[in-house]
């Protein structure tokens, strides 16, 4: 079995992405408390129910920053992967948050339609403002990390879509101030219902690729083994091969390879580790050399 590195860099990298997410939470939390405290002095149903979103906003992170703690955590004998699956399942909870938090969008929508009700213009741009402006922090706080992790991709969706429905608020209040048409109101919340559904959908089909021990979409285990056939010359064989994901970025593989009596078993194990991981980022190899192919340690 072939370890490399990288281990390292990940490990590094939680750590940045830790930092990022609290400050993200620390801004969150403290303009929820701003809004519970302005809607109880003022009044106003609207800032205390953007108040429970921003609560919404504060959960996602907050499951995020608890599978980078478990992911964090070292290796013990019955953890031998470590608990870094713990933000995959993060991610798959948030995709689930996203199509919850759609629900209620819609049912509010289509509850408006049914039975308009007269908006408040000033508190509906007041929250708009405020949401947008937390929201583009915590974008711009995020950015970069949610292309190389699947649990930051999670919050950074969830904010992105929060960020554009405050800029689609801000646009239709102005609209309705002018024109009276409050029916805007929720069609546009339709529009960006449909925008979250689709972003929480690829969260979920890439999480649940991985809970469910796929193959990467972007790698294909016959094109590997024929690129290690004509690569190595003295591999008569290469079969049982497996190849999943722990994280995105922890690419594992065990596959038995054939060879020749003369071949040097651990000289042929390093090359081909050493190849699998330059030329597809597989971090962990597992490999089993075998000279006569009747031996069988597998029996599926």
């Amino acid at each position: 079995m072939t370890r490399h590195k990288n281990h390292d860099r990940i490990f590094s990298f939680k750590a940045v992405e830790k930092k990022r997410l609290t400050i993200s939470l620390t801004i969150t939390a403290i303009v929820l408390l701003i809004e519970i405290l302005g809607g109880i002095v003022s009044n106003s149903i609207a800032l205390l129910s953007d108040a429970g979103h921003m609560f919404t906003h504060a959960f996602a992170i907050s499951i995020s920053l608890l599978a980078i703690y478990l992911a964090r955590k070292p290796s013990c004998h019955h953890r031998t992967f470590g608990l870094y699956r713990a933000e995959v399942l993060a991610a798959f909870v948030n995709g689930l948050f996203l199509l919850v938090m759609v629900g209620f969008i819609v049912y509010e929508a289509v509850m408006r339609l049914l039975k308009p009700v007269e908006i408040e213009i000033f508190y509906m741009i007041l929250i708009a403002i405020i949401g947008l402006s937390v929201n583009i922090a915590s974008i711009l706080i995020l950015q970069g990390s949610h292309k190389e992790d699947l649990n930051i991709k999670g919050v950074f969706f969830h904010m992105l879509g929060d960020a554009l429905s405050s800029i689609a608020i801000v646009i239709v209040s102005v609209l309705i101030y002018f024109t009276d048409w409050t029916f805007l109101d929720p069609l546009v919340s339709f529009l960006i219902a449909g925008l979250i559904i689709s972003w929480s959908v690829g969260i979920l089909k890439e999480s649940g690729r991985i809970l469910l021990e796929m193959t990467p979409p972007h790698l294909n285990i016959e094109k590997i083994e024929d690129d290690l056939k004509k690569e190595f010359t003295e591999l008569n064989d290469i079969y049982h091969t497996h190849l999943w994901t722990i994280t995105p970025d922890i690419l594992v593989l065990t596959t038995h390879l054939q060879i020749d009596d003369e071949t040097n078993n651990d000289e042929i194990i390093q090359k081909v580790s050493e190849y699998l991981f330059h030329n597809y980022k597989i971090i962990e190899s597992t490999i089993q050399v075998v000279h006569n192919k009747e031996i069988k340690s597998c029996n599926m």
